[in-house]
């Protein structure tokens, strides 16, 4: 359900959709399903930013409903939310908050500004981040620097990954590799990709441990987030409908100003 209303200038935006279900302890367990919705069938078509090897990718399969639908992977989230609003798809797959980093602006901004776009499950997935790339050649120098396994990175001169990763990786980046020049791509799993696809030495990628598997890189050091424990919020959307109300539901609300007046903060 949404409503939009006025109030000093102000604009606020309300959608209600299933809330995280707790266990016996009262937590949220990473990429439990949360909500039902109407069955889905190998046809359901369930856009997400790809390519193969992202969170969400890895937080979408977490989901046995939605992994047996026919998974289309997008170059990135206004991809996604643009092929779901003009029926390319049936579903979109985007995230849209991270615990440390906050809000995904271009998810939120979309669906608040943009795009009629309606809210049909939360799941929440644990985020661990690797540094992975091509190994120091055996004998040399950096073979040995800076890593407790001993794989070592202390020959990588280049970071390539999505800004979110990198702003959570900022301490790790800072004391082990001060001097590497940082890229930033459309996705981890794209960062992962590339340096995959380029076979360089010096140049590493940061994404999750599945993308080292699926693009033949060696895991460099495991785990460079800065802050453990850390978490992403995806959303599952579909248009014109939500599903039926489950008694544990959560609403979240987007306040923006229609105008730059004073006294419009102190409204909200």
């Amino acid at each position: 359900m949404r409503s939009v209303g006025l109030n000093s200038g102000l604009c606020s935006e309300r959608a209600t959709y299933p809330a995280p279900m707790a266990n016996s302890e009262g937590s949220t367990q990473a990429g439990e399903a949360l909500g039902t919705l109407t069955a889905f069938s190998p046809q359901t078509r369930v856009g997400y930013m790809g390519p193969h090897g992202t969170f969400t990718e890895q937080a979408l399969l977490s989901q046995r409903d939605l992994a047996a639908g026919t998974l289309v992977p997008f170059n990135s989230i206004p991809d996604v939310l643009t092929a779901l609003d003009e029926g390319d798809v049936d579903m979109g797959f985007v995230p849209i908050e991270n615990a440390i980093e906050g809000a995904v602006n271009v998810t939120q901004d979309t669906l608040a500004f943009d795009l009629d776009l309606l809210v049909q499950r939360e799941v929440v997935m644990s985020v661990q981040l690797d540094l992975m790339g091509v190994a120091a050649p055996v004998g040399s120098s950096a073979a040995s620097d800076g890593d407790q396994s001993g794989i070592g990175f202390g020959h990588i001169h280049t970071v390539v990954s999505f800004p979110v990763a990198l702003a959570q990786c900022r301490g790790f980046l800072h004391q082990h590799l001060p001097n590497a020049e940082i890229i930033a791509a459309t996705s981890t799993a794209d960062a992962a990709r590339r340096v995959g696809a380029e076979q360089q030495a010096g140049v590493a990628a940061i994404a999750n441990p599945r993308a080292a598997e699926l693009y033949g890189l060696t895991t460099l050091a495991e785990a460079v987030e800065d802050h453990h424990g850390n978490q992403t919020r995806f959303f599952l959307l579909a248009r014109g409908t939500v599903p039926t109300p489950t008694g544990h539901d959560k609403t979240s609300i987007v306040v923006f100003q229609r105008s730059n007046e004073p006294g419009s903060l102190l409204g909200i």
